[in-house]
């Protein structure tokens, strides 16, 4: 049996994020994950200055592609405006490849599936051991199914479900556009450029608000790509979408259980105004990091508010974007996208 003082169940943002953490510290951490890296990761890829200062890179030190946009298009109530703000696009494939190599730990391909707990040390499969345990499995973290489900049954009103797709494709528009509430969607579209040639487009809703209305996010999606391509923003149709699903941030549920810890999409860290995922995953896996190695209690959305106040930096255009999503009639509880 291999024995380590840190496994880490999951090498997406939020356990690379953990792990390097704790590995810095000079302690001995694995990552378990089922797949090879780098890996296709379903995103729509965004990702805020504030994620670069967490990790400490500058955006011009990071290796891979990096897509830059001066502002937002946005899109609601048969208006459009621009949002200026600086922000990003990373592929996936490619940023959660970085942040593991650069985590420093033992990066084991394995799928991990049964969990237990001897002499207040956790056992995976019967081959891996440590005190100290994190779950950053995704939506379906076998460390929440193993440990934290019966005392943080999920809440399905806080359910996200998105279909995507990111494709190669020679852009004409290099902006971000967000389409919200369009048809009745209870969430929005998007249209996000990358680097090298790369597109990503999806639509993302409440799952069980489409439900209630009869409605189905296959119909949305049609008509994101039929906007799209009526717009000259593309050719042609693409290939069929991937779903996928995950959940906004709930602190009624505790996600620390012993030394047990749910970080990111495992632990349903996005936020409850944009649903963005990638800022609160690394924050979450810092700070689960800070709590092993220190002892304070496990604050799973420290430094993590709300998307608006990171992307809005100007007061006033908070008030505004605030302003507007109220009268819309939607609140920061019940506003949701995906990302």
């Amino acid at each position: 049996m291999d024995d380590f003082d840190v496994i880490v169940v999951g090498g997406g943002p939020a356990g690379s994020a953990c792990a390097g953490g704790v590995s810095r510290a000079g302690r001995r951490v694995a990552i378990l994950d089922r797949e090879a890296f780098p890996r296709t990761k379903l995103c729509a890829g965004w990702v805020t200055p504030g994620v670069f200062t967490t990790l400490g890179v500058e955006p011009g030190e990071y290796p891979g592609g990096l897509h830059e946009f001066d502002h937002l298009v946005i899109h609601a109530a048969g208006m459009s405006f621009r949002l200026p703000t600086r922000q990003y696009s990373v592929r996936r494939f490619e940023f959660d490849d970085f942040l593991l190599r650069r985590s420093g730990a033992t990066v084991i391909r394995h799928e991990a599936r049964e969990i237990t707990k001897h002499d207040e040390e956790y056992v995976i499969d019967g081959a891996f051991r440590a005190p100290y345990l994190v779950g950053a499995g995704g939506t379906r973290c076998p460390v929440y199914r193993n440990l934290f489900r019966e005392v943080a049954e999920r809440n399905s009103a806080l359910q996200i479900a998105a279909l995507e797709l990111e494709f190669p494709c020679t852009w004409r528009d290099p902006r971000c556009h967000l389409w919200f509430f369009e048809k009745g969607l209870p969430g929005y579209a998007w249209y996000v450029p990358k680097a090298g040639a790369w597109l990503n487009i999806g639509v993302g809703a409440i799952a069980g608000r489409l439900k209630q209305g009869g409605q189905h996010l296959h119909e949305h999606w049609s008509r994101l790509v039929a906007k799209l391509c009526r717009d000259g923003m593309l050719d042609s149709e693409p290939q069929a979408p991937a779903g996928y699903s995950y959940f906004l941030r709930d602190g009624s549920k505790p996600l620390q259980n012993g030394r047990a810890f749910l970080v990111g999409d495992a632990a349903g860290v996005a936020t409850r105004d944009l649903g963005e995922g990638i800022g609160p995953a690394i924050r979450s896996g810092l700070n689960a990091s800070r709590s092993i190695l220190t002892g304070v209690p496990y604050s799973p959305y420290h430094g993590s508010g709300l998307s608006l106040d990171e992307i809005l930096r100007n007061s006033a255009l908070r008030l505004l974007a605030r302003a507007v999503f109220r009268l819309l009639g939607v609140t920061n509880r019940d506003f949701a996208v995906a990302g």
